[in-house]
C-alpha cells in the first residue's frame, strides 16, 4: 500500500531530526532519552541507589537513563503496553496500565518497599479529535498519580508528561495538595510544535 503524504512527510522530519540522529549515535532508544537527560541536568531528580517506576516506558529510553544512574545497588520497575527489549537490572511488566491486573502487578513488583521516583512519558493512542485526546491523557495522568501517592515516600518525586487543556488546571490542583513544590518543564529535544510538557512534583508530603 502505498504510503500517505502526511506519513511520508514525518518520516522525513524524523530521519533529520538532530535527536534522532544522536540517539542512533549515542546507543539510546529513543530521542526520548533527551528529554529526561535535560530535566535530569537542570533537577538532579536521579541519583544513585534509588528506586524508580518508569510508566509508558517503551521502547526504553528514559529507562536506559534511569537504569544508568541508579547503577546497580539502585532498582528499576518499567511498564507498557508494547513490548520492551530486555534491559539489565530492570523488572519490565507489559500490559495496559489502566486495566487492574497491570497495576496491581506493578504493586506486586514494588512488594511494599519504599520508591523514590516515579517517571511517566506515557500518552494514549492519538484520534486526532484534540477533546477525546486530552481526556484519554488527562486520565493516564490521573492513574499515574494514584500510583505515585501509593508508592512514594515522603520526599519522593514525581515527573509525568502532560497536555495543557480541559482537566489540567483541577490536575495542577491536586498534584499541588500532595507535594512542596511543582514545575513545569518543556526540554529543547520536545518538539517545539507539540503541546507535550512536564510536570515535576518534588517531596511527596505522605500519606495523610
Amino acid at each position: 500500500m502505498a504510503r500517505s503524504k502526511s506519513s511520508a512527510n514525518w518520516m522525513k522530519r524524523h530521519v533529520s531530526d538532530p535527536y534522532v540522529q544522536m540517539a542512533q549515535k549515542d546507543g539510546y532508544r529513543s530521542r526520548a532519552s533527551y528529554k529526561l537527560l535535560e530535566i535530569q541536568e537542570k533537577d538532579r531528580i536521579i541519583t544513585p541507589g534509588m528506586t524508580v517506576i518508569d510508566l509508558g516506558s517503551a521502547p526504553g529510553g528514559w529507562s536506559q537513563v534511569a537504569s544508568r544512574i541508579v547503577g546497580d545497588k539502585g532498582r528499576l520497575i518499567a511498564s507498557d503496553i508494547l513490548p520492551m527489549d530486555g534491559m539489565a537490572d530492570v523488572t519490565f511488566i507489559q500490559g495496559d496500565f489502566t486495566e487492574q491486573e497491570v497495576f496491581d502487578e506493578i504493586m506486586a513488583a514494588v512488594n511494599g518497599q519504599p520508591v523514590d521516583l516515579v517517571i511517566s512519558d506515557m500518552a494514549p493512542n492519538i484520534s486526532g479529535i484534540r477533546a477525546a485526546d486530552q481526556a484519554g491523557s488527562m486520565y493516564l495522568c490521573e492513574l499515574a498519580l494514584d500510583l505515585a501517592l501509593q508508592v512514594l515516600k515522603p520526599g519522593g518525586d514525581f515527573l509525568i508528561k502532560v497536555f495543557q487543556g480541559e482537566g489540567f488546571d483541577q490536575y495542577l490542583k491536586e498534584v499541588r495538595s500532595h507535594f512542596d513544590k511543582v514545575i513545569m518543564r518543556k526540554p529543547d529535544s520536545s518538539r517545539s510544535r507539540s503541546r507535550e510538557q512536564y510536570l515535576l512534583a518534588r517531596g511527596h508530603r505522605g500519606q495523610a
